[in-house]
């Protein structure tokens, strides 16, 4: 969960020799497992010589951060480098104020290397005018081995039905059976695994990426708010406002089960030193194994000065090196946006996160997730969570929900 706001300045150190460049950056990794992942980027660029400048707002949905920089913008004073997701790459596409990195990315590879369905927001207008520093998939289930051990669970569900069973036996042990934050973009993160659980990667495609109204009204999404309304009695009273990384302490401590979130969350549990397989589980949203929800972190160039261009190919051209591509993702958690880096140092789930995105990708299985900005524009994202949130909280039951996401797709 994640967007970067990288400033690149000049400044001139000795008259006739070299320039000193820095970096401005203004991001949301606060947490332990997302700071940790800043300072590979960090490290590197400060390896070259680039002096790094630090602006973190808090906030794991990013919103707080595009504010900031819209007010940049505004202000006539645009960063060099902006790390964003999704459709909000196109909407500054539109504007004409980025920059066009194809020399850059002809030089190094990326059409060959950088999975199709990325390439769709790296670039606009035949150009590219973004750096993928990563994949995220979305439907992911973490879970504690000892509480779900302590519960008699002792293997990971692999349907719906086996999953709602075991939610029960870890809720009858006196664990929280789902630990979850109630913010609008942790809802929705729920159920783009549902919709895909429930009707598979048709049905997904046809509601929430072609917003295809029959599929939205259908009795499929009927079933689909109906899985939403059983996730909730699962979820503990203190849920409203909580931070997602605060979920994950509660799986990472013992005090709950399970907990669906993208693969980010598992930062935060080897930041607590935790070992997969040994002290915590990964698996894919019983039901959806073979389909991969994305997103991805890339960082847009502006336009900038021609003795900042200079600078600016070489960012891009770090950001996507094999060798920070790894050395990144190992520590957040999420997989390479390189189809050609080995997973040599990655651990268990990122092996089978890098294996299940290889493997969505030549299926035509690899779909942006809802959630996080890579089904549809903003607008329509945002009516979504409405409805999602207002029914997750019980202001609307099941049969209004499905209804209200009809008229949503058409706001």
């Amino acid at each position: 969960m994640n967007r970067l706001v990288i400033g690149l300045a000049a400044a001139a150190v000795l008259p006739a020799a070299y320039a000193q460049q820095s970096v401005e950056v203004l991001h949301w990794w606060t947490s332990g497992g997302e700071a940790a992942a800043l300072n590979v980027l960090k490290g590197n660029l400060e390896k070259q010589g680039v002096k790094w400048n630090d602006m973190p707002v808090a906030g794991g949905g990013g919103e707080a951060a595009m504010t900031a920089l819209r007010a940049r913008v505004t202000a006539g004073n645009p960063p060099t480098a902006v790390q964003m997701l999704g459709f909000d790459i196109t909407d500054w596409g539109k504007q004409g104020v980025v920059a066009d990195l194809n020399s850059v990315a002809a030089k190094e590879g990326w059409d060959k290397t950088v999975p199709a369905a990325l390439q769709k927001f790296s670039k606009y207008n035949g150009k590219w005018i973004a750096a993928p520093v990563n994949v995220h998939s979305t439907n992911w289930v973490w879970a504690n081995k000892e509480v779900l051990a302590k519960a008699g669970v002792t293997t990971m569900p692999a349907s719906w039905d086996e999953y709602i069973a075991a939610l029960d036996k870890v809720q009858k042990s006196g664990a929280v059976a789902l630990a979850h934050g109630g913010q609008p973009w942790q809802d929705a993160t729920l159920f783009d695994g549902v919709v895909m659980s429930t009707g598979g990667i048709d049905f997904y495609r046809k509601a929430l990426i072609d917003l295809d109204a029959k599929a939205l009204g259908s009795d499929t999404m009927l079933k689909v708010f109906q899985r939403m309304s059983q996730l909730r009695k699962y979820v503990d009273k203190d849920f409203s406002g909580r931070d997602w990384n605060v979920a994950s302490g509660m799986v990472i401590s013992g005090k709950a089960g399970f907990q669906m979130m993208g693969d980010w969350a598992k930062g935060e549990f080897l930041n607590a030193k935790k070992v997969p397989g040994k002290d915590f589980m990964c698996f894919r949203t019983p039901g959806t194994q073979g389909m991969v929800s994305f997103n991805s972190d890339q960082f847009v160039m502006f336009k900038v000065k021609a003795d900042a261009a200079a600078a600016q190919a070489k960012l891009a051209a770090a950001i996507m090196d094999p060798g920070f591509q790894s050395a990144f993702n190992v520590v957040k958690g999420s997989v390479p946006a390189r189809t050609d880096v080995p997973d040599t140092a990655f651990d268990d789930c990122g092996k089978k996160g890098m294996k299940d995105l290889a493997e969505a990708n030549a299926k035509n299985t690899l779909v942006g997730s809802m959630a996080h900005g890579h089904a549809v524009p903003a607008s329509l994202k945002n009516a979504f969570y409405d409805v999602i949130t207002r029914h997750f909280n019980g202001q609307i039951d099941d049969k209004k929900a499905v209804a209200e996401m009809v008229s949503a797709s058409k706001s």
